[in-house]
Formats: C-alpha cells, sequence, structure tokens
C-alpha cells in the first residue's frame, strides 16, 4: 500500500470531528473545517454515510476569466479512489455539477464529491447510491456564466463566513453527517496519533460521565 493508502484507511475509523480536534491541536486554522458544505446524497444529512481520500480539485472561473478553457474534461480523469472536489465563484446561482457527473466518476472509482457551490439532479444522485456534499442545490446548467479554468489546483473555499480555507490537490478530504473537513496532507501524520489519543481519552470520559462522574471532573482525569 502506499503512504496515501495507509492514510485513507487511517481516517476511516475517525469522524470528521475527530480530524478537526486533531487539527486544532497542531493549531491548523478552525480545525479544517469547511463551512457550508454538508449532505444530500445519498441523504440529506442523515446515516452513516463517510467519504475520505485525497482532493482531485476542479476551478471553475468566470467566462471573462482571461485563462483559457481546460482542454479536456475533468471527469474523465477522476483517479480511483479521490475525492472530487468542485470550486466554483460565490454565488453563482448556476450549478455546476450533475448527475452524469457522478455516474462516470463513480465507474472511475471516486469515493464521492464535495460541491462548494450549486449541483443538480438530486434525485438521479440518490439513486445511485453516489455521496454528495454541497453548498446548495440548483437547476441551470454552468455554461453560460463559467468555465473550467485548471484542474488539481490549489483552490479557495468560497464562504461568506470569516475563514480564509484552501484545499491543494491531495489533501485528505474526510467528510460525514457534521460536515466536511480538509486535512493538509503535510500534517497527516502527525495528526493521526492525536485522534487515536483523543477518541481514547473521550471513550474513557463517556463512561466514566455515564458512571456518575463530573463532566470537568472527568475531563481534568482522562484529558489531563
Amino acid at each position: 500500500m502506499t503512504k496515501e493508502d495507509l492514510v485513507v484507511k487511517a481516517l476511516q475509523q475517525y469522524t470528521t470531528c475527530d480530524v478537526s480536534d486533531a487539527l486544532i491541536k497542531l493549531k491548523y486554522r478552525n480545525g479544517g473545517f469547511l463551512s457550508g458544505l454538508t449532505m444530500w446524497s445519498p441523504h440529506r444529512q442523515e446515516g452513516a454515510t463517510k467519504i475520505v481520500g485525497p482532493a482531485y480539485t476542479v476551478q471553475y472561473v468566470p467566462l471573462d476569466d482571461p485563462r483559457p478553457k481546460h482542454p479536456t474534461h475533468y471527469i474523465d480523469d477522476v483517479p480511483k479512489g479521490c475525492v472530487i472536489f468542485v470550486s466554483a465563484p460565490a454565488k453563482t446561482p448556476n450549478a455546476v455539477y450533475g448527475g452524469l457527473m457522478s455516474t462516470r466518476a463513480r465507474a472511475l472509482g471516486a469515493v464521492g464529491s464535495v460541491i462548494d457551490g450549486r449541483f443538480r439532479d438530486l434525485q438521479e444522485q440518490r439513486d445511485l447510491g453516489y455521496p454528495i456534499f454541497a453548498r446548495d442545490v440548483g437547476t441551470a446548467p454552468p455554461a453560460e456564466l463559467l468555465k473550467v479554468a485548471a484542474v488539481n489546483v490549489p483552490v479557495k473555499l468560497q464562504t461568506d463566513e470569516q475563514q480564509d480555507m484552501t484545499i491543494n490537490p491531495g489533501d485528505y478530504i474526510v467528510a460525514d453527517i457534521n460536515g466536511v473537513v480538509v486535512l493538509p496532507k503535510e500534517l497527516a501524520e502527525q495528526a493521526l496519533p492525536l485522534m487515536a489519543k483523543q477518541v481514547e481519552a473521550d471513550t474513557k470520559m463517556q463512561v466514566a460521565i455515564e458512571g456518575g462522574m463530573g463532566f470537568a471532573e472527568a475531563s481534568r482525569k482522562f484529558r489531563g
């Protein structure tokens, strides 16, 4: 197994909250949380769906952006095991991702897609059982407003909250019912042992609290 495969396998046992807890300890801003992105498929904010994989980034830009349109369709080059991360300019009313994209992504082995913008064909996505995390839904395609300028480049989170977050190609994306987190690839080996330690402490705390111990006492005893 590659180093990347080993990291993905290790992350499978942790929630997005576990990842954020570890990143906060490493002083990574917002614990890697990407605000405003929630689960839409296979269900709307319910169930045990979780995706973990390296980011394959796609950057949409306005048509008047001086950069040329990407020469090939990004969906045909999706790496197996990746999470597709599609970035669209903030407040774009058109969808930038649809059902046929997921059909092709699933065939190539992608584990899910995160759309920083709108997507469409919601029922089709659910019928595929394909995981989608996104900002919102829409109906119109993007071509009248946007074009894909680049693939596998750093992209900025398009949020109106007080966040300045960048998603780099190969960063680990973890998404579940709690939200979407980016784990920078260079921090993964430091973060994983912290997750294990935190989960062990929290498990002991839960047992102690259920047994009548106060939260503050349990926190002092098991978290130190």
